[in-house]
């Protein structure tokens, strides 16, 4: 009982919160439905056919997003958590305002935080976990990378019968333990345009089991590549693999000769495509090259809005490796806004600024402007990346800083955020879809 009494004020709270627009409520309606119903996931099983998670370092929301789009269009019904927000209380709360207690769903696709992964699997049922990558992300909360792995393995243990999509590309990811294993890669990639081919400074070095470095035959960014040891140990083949072409505003993926357009741009989305497609194939979804045309990204993952009549492409940026492969998509005639906040969801620990390529912006043609409550750190990166002091221009406040940069663009805009700025920027009334 207490279950269906849950959804009643999940939907309630939910329409409240939408008329007032006083929050997102990507959290709090999952608190509320904790308190009244504590085994509220255990409940949500019976109610969906076949259940589908996605985690890894980057890339889980435009993955899950994917996926979710890809089956919509095939005809069956989902559910997942789009608004990104993957703890606890934010599944909950996706699932409370959206599953349907009368019919069975056909699919859940839900993005879970490395952390939370565990937690999760305690009441929620497994049959498909999706795992993107694995790079240095937030070392105050998860700390090295052995503590993320520890952390996802955790909760593979407790499904034992889950399938695994792994990226055969990353050694760590690679190397998760589990009886179903399938694996998905890229092969060759293609640069339409050379100024896309731009090498990343920030690169991780990982032993064979064996104690050895590994060897690359080709590597295509951070640890992601075709790897081996002198002892054997190498890239597991993939099940699914790509010829990956990039353009400036797309890339087309090549699976067993058909050719997927997908309106994303950057190596990094790739890969995410990568896996979504795959698992969908997996599943036997149809019409996917077809869906894929249809495809909106998430709020601030490589979207493009409009800030008073300007162009406005908005990347969401946490960590060196991912900061970086999103530096090398950036316009050096575009206006750039780079917002820094360190609140819990973003990682207190921001010394990963420096390790982050922003050397790539020397050359930027216009002046860049930074906010946030670490401004001032980002513009103290910025003097040692090469740029001048006169070109940097700090605006904490994020409502005054988009304001700004709204008027005195004079081309198109590039907005940089962290995850908390991000959730900030998408309240202001004068960036529209149109």
């Amino acid at each position: 009982m207490s279950f269906y009494l849950s959804l009643i004020v999940a939907r309630t709270i939910s329409t409240f919160l939408k008329i007032t627009r006083l929050s997102s409520g990507t959290s709090i309606i999952g608190r509320i439905v904790l308190k009244i119903s504590p085994d509220f996931l255990e409940s949500c099983n019976k109610f969906i056919k076949t259940k589908i998670n996605v985690t890894g370092t980057n890339g889980k929301t435009t993955t899950s997003g994917l996926i979710t789009h890809l089956i919509k269009n095939s005809g069956a019904t989902v559910v997942n958590n789009a608004m990104g927000a993957n703890m606890l209380t934010g599944v909950v709360n996706a699932l409370s305002v959206s599953l349907n207690p009368f019919i069975k769903t056909d699919y859940s696709v839900i993005e879970s935080d490395e952390a939370y992964l565990s937690k999760i699997y305690n009441q929620f049922e497994a049959d498909y976990l999706v795992v993107t990558n694995l790079f240095r992300d937030q070392l105050d909360r998860y700390g090295e990378l052995a503590t993320t792995k520890r952390l996802i393995q955790e909760g593979i243990d407790k499904k034992p019968d889950i399938t695994l999509f792994l990226n055969a590309d990353d050694p760590l990811v690679a190397s998760f333990e589990g009886k179903n294993k399938i694996f998905y890669g890229i092969d060759n990639v293609y640069y339409a345009d050379e100024s896309l081919k731009t090498k990343s400074v920030t690169e991780e070095a990982f032993n064979c089991p064996c104690g050895k470095a590994l060897k690359y035959e080709k590597k295509f960014f951070a640890q992601q590549g075709h790897y081996y040891c002198d002892c054997g140990y190498k890239r597991p083949e993939p099940k699914y693999s790509a010829d990956v072409t990039l353009y400036k505003d797309y890339s087309i993926l090549k699976i067993n000769d058909v050719n997927y357009e997908i309106p994303l741009v950057g190596l990094y989305n790739a890969y995410n495509a990568l896996a979504a497609i795959s698992l969908c194939l997996e599943l036997g979804i149809g019409n996917i090259v077809e869906s894929l045309k249809s495809f909106k990204v998430a709020f601030g993952r490589s979207e493009v809005k409009f800030l008073n009549g300007k162009r406005t492409l908005i990347q969401l940026i946490k960590n060196p490796i991912g900061a970086n492969e999103v530096l090398k998509t950036v316009s050096r005639e575009s206006n750039l806004l780079i917002i820094i906040n360190d609140n819990y969801a973003d990682g207190r620990d921001v010394s990963w600024l420096w390790d982050a390529n922003f050397e790539l912006l020397a050359n930027n043609k216009n002046e860049i402007v930074v906010s946030g409550i670490r401004a001032n750190d980002m513009a103290l990166r910025l003097k040692y990346a090469g740029i001048s002091e006169a070109q940097i221009k700090i605006i904490p406040q994020i409502e005054k800083a988009v304001e700004y940069i709204s008027k005195s663009a004079d081309n198109d805009i590039t907005i940089l955020p962290t995850y908390t700025a991000l959730l900030k920027i998408n309240k202001i009334k004068s960036l529209r879809s149109k």
